[in-house]
């Protein structure tokens, strides 16, 4: 599931890099998994359904109005920290693996089946060093998925030293999906993790 081959997903992109990467700050990369089929699956942009393209990003777009979990818990906790523009202003959403994958109509995570994973990781490689010579900041990095996810980010870490400390914080579908009524409570988490990390 590549979203960058739509032309409309690569335009809504852009205008949202226009909007708020348009400077030369270097920013700390924040890690989710792979894209979704409901999320930067289309958008293109990474945790941001179509809704949040729209209603807190300001960017129209045509596509639906479905909304996607990791979404709408990543735009409150975004709400919480200050807003887009500050929040975009010190960290970068992305996804260790740019490019999404399905099974029988189902998202799939990279890690998800051992073959998989072992064939994108040299894909996974070369797109954080693109994403570090873009201006990520190697001081930090913030991974989202305590499992999984943050066992594979810090053994590429131990290997390939890109950061010098990766905080790791529980994925937001898991949050969505299981910690529902202590959304409050994981979004106040997020933003004081987010906050120790220094401008």
């Amino acid at each position: 599931m590549n979203p960058y081959a739509d032309p409309a997903a690569r335009g809504y992109t852009r205008a949202f890099l226009d909007r708020f990467f348009d400077d030369d700050r270097p920013r700390t990369l924040v890690f989710g998994i792979n894209p979704g089929r409901f999320g930067s699956g289309i958008t293109g942009v990474t945790f941001t359904d179509p809704v949040a393209l729209a209603e807190e990003c300001a960017i129209p777009n045509a596509l639906g109005r479905k909304r996607e979990l990791s979404a709408e818990f990543v735009y409150r906790m975004i709400a919480a920290f200050g807003g887009p523009g500050e929040f975009y202003g010190r960290f970068f959403l992305t996804a260790l693996s740019p490019l999404g994958f399905t099974a029988k109509g189902v998202n799939l995570n990279y890690y998800d089946q051992p073959d998989l994973q072992r064939r994108v990781t040299p894909f996974i490689v070369q797109s954080v060093e693109q994403q570090i010579a873009m201006g990520g900041r190697t001081d930090h990095a913030v991974v989202l998925g305590i499992g999984k996810n943050a066992n594979y980010v810090e053994a590429l870490n131990a290997t390939h030293r890109w950061f010098g400390a990766v905080h790791a914080l529980e994925h937001p579908r898991w949050i969505m999906q299981y910690r529902r009524k202590r959304v409050a409570e994981f979004a106040a988490k997020y933003v004081r993790t987010l906050r120790d990390i220094r401008p």
